[in-house]
């Protein structure tokens, strides 16, 4: 089990290298975290929502994600509140006070048959904690660090975040506010997010091991631009750049970066539907917050929102609803799950699902959406309708993501589809997404993921930059194999740098020595299930 003095210390990415490093040993190996706080969520092949964290962390292992690897997922509305998703489904929106005072017991069964199916299944498991195992007003309802991994009978490596400062402190304060037998539990500790003279280190890895009494595990370095999602928390957007790369400064420049805009909502759901835009050479990419960043971008975004009606009321207040519109008259805006259900004429919740009553819209694509109890939760393919976008043929019109939403949408007269989408289950026949304005400047759909599909992402940047007179994309990522690229980087670096035949040999296993070429053979379930 990995676990953490706090968040953010790289738990989730720590798990992920875990899971490939034991695929590559040769090994059937599956992450779980009982519980998971995020707005960043995925579809797995049931239909049913996790956590995005434990897809990665699937994705590293080489199997395909299950709702068993993440039972609990808690995503907040606000403050003070959550929606809880149990075993994918809705479960209930509780306050904080709720959930732990009376709720969490309720759940531990139910995580309980979750680890007993992974285990049943797997050889390995690699749990995550959440948070840190040291909080002590949260530790008599505990259902995802120390009461899991005595669960689980899991051996477990606490680590420590340098990068922030005061790693030493916050390595010995966690061992100090645990019981004793939960301090047996861990075998070791790591120091992650490196950078600097490793010797400056030393003195106080061996002090700190003589006052904890515990061995250090190995040091990971700070590995930049990875192209892998780490948070795993509130779902906000990651720190990014404040204003548009330097090459997009000059608007008479036709080789410049296209300027995309994301809106960044207070409830901001999955952001890393765009990191594989922001990894694109061609595109300098802001989340941004004001006017001025609309006013100057080749394309705005609205994404994903946890609470489409609120976000849409909080841009109302920021006059970015007006900004949106203005610029709609002659620029390319595109609306994802919620940020489509905000370019619509009305959102209406008569159930109080998000927001009750009945909310305008910017009135930029005619249809309206009515919030629903049931999630529909699915991973889809399909074909865009139109031969066309922004205006620009497009020779490749497949498309494919997952759909997370409580929205149905109702189609106005004359509005016209986005695409046609087919799901691998059973029960979803054919359905249709999306809408796109007649000119096709202006599109939503319910499609997360969207562009992470390299055949759509392409044709929608060769589009976007034909239509502002840019030239064509010197340079086009595959990001499948760039997320590999990062996944396999991953391992080997923290392969190096962690004591591997201890941590193998906690469990019992053997670990195999790298071959010559310096790189582990990745197993064949690992690459069927790439494929």
């Amino acid at each position: 089990m990995v676990l953490g003095t706090s968040s953010h210390v790289g738990k989730s990415l720590l798990t992920a290298a875990l899971c490939r490093i034991f695929a590559q040993q040769g090994h059937r190996v599956a992450p779980f975290k009982s519980q998971n706080m995020s707005l960043n969520s995925a579809a797995t092949v049931e239909g049913l929502e996790i956590g995005r964290a434990q897809a990665l962390q699937a994705e590293a292992a080489g199997v395909a994600a299950s709702v068993h690897m993440n039972p609990v997922l808690i995503k907040p509305s606000s403050d003070n509140s959550s929606q809880v998703i149990v075993c994918g489904k809705i479960w209930g929106r509780v306050t904080a006070e709720d959930y732990h005072h009376r709720r969490v017991e309720e759940l531990m069964p139910v995580v309980r048959a979750s680890y007993d199916a992974l285990a049943s299944q797997y050889e390995v498991i690699i749990l995550e904690g959440a948070g840190s195992p040291a909080e002590i007003n949260l530790k008599r309802h505990d259902l995802a660090n120390m009461r899991m991994a005595e669960m689980a009978d899991a051996q477990c490596l606490l680590v420590g975040d340098i990068d922030r400062g005061g790693v030493f402190a916050s390595l010995l304060g966690t061992l100090e506010l645990l019981e004793t037998e939960e301090r047996e539990r861990i075998r070791g500790f790591a120091i992650n997010k490196f950078r600097g003279d490793a010797s400056l280190l030393e003195p106080g890895i061996r002090m700190i091991e003589e006052r904890i009494e515990k061995p250090c595990i190995g040091v990971v370095p700070y590995l930049h631009s990875l192209m892998l999602e780490e948070e795993d928390s509130l779902g906000l957007p990651p720190a990014t750049q404040t204003q548009w790369r330097p090459d997009t400064l000059s608007c008479r420049a036709s080789n410049r970066s296209l300027r995309v805009a994301v809106i960044a909502l207070p409830s901001f759901s999955n952001f890393t539907d765009f990191d594989s835009l922001r990894a694109e050479p061609s595109v300098s990419l802001l989340f941004c917050h004001t006017a001025d960043a609309i006013t100057q971008a080749d394309v705005v975004i609205l994404p994903g929102s946890k609470q489409t009606a609120d976000d849409l009321l909080w841009m109302r207040e920021h006059a970015l609803d007006i900004a949106v519109q203005q610029y709609a008259r002659t620029g390319l805006v595109v609306g994802i799950c919620g940020g489509m259900q905000m370019l619509g004429e009305a959102i209406t919740d008569p159930l109080g699902m998000e927001r009750e009553g009945s909310t305008s819209g910017l009135g930029l694509l005619p249809i309206r959406t009515i919030m629903q109890a049931d999630k529909v939760t699915r991973n889809v393919t399909g074909h865009m309708v139109a031969q066309s976008l922004f205006g620009q043929p497009i020779e490749n019109r497949r498309v494919s993501g997952y759909e997370i939403h409580i929205g149905r949408t109702i189609y106005q007269e004359g509005a016209a589809y986005f695409a046609v989408l087919s799901s691998s289950l059973q029960s979803s026949p054919d359905q249709n997404d999306g809408c796109m304005n007649s000119d096709s400047r202006i599109f939503g759909t319910y499609l997360h993921g969207l562009f992470d599909d390299d055949s759509f992402r392409h044709e929608f940047l060769r589009a976007a930059r034909a239509f502002h007179k840019l030239t064509a994309p010197a340079q086009l990522h595959l990001w499948k194999q760039l997320r590999e690229e990062s996944l396999n980087r991953l391992a080997r670096e923290v392969e190096k740098a962690l004591d591997m035949k201890t941590i193998f040999g906690w469990i019992g296993l053997a670990y195999k020595d790298r071959n010559p070429t310096g790189e582990n053979i990745i197993q064949p379930q690992i690459e069927s299930v790439l494929r």
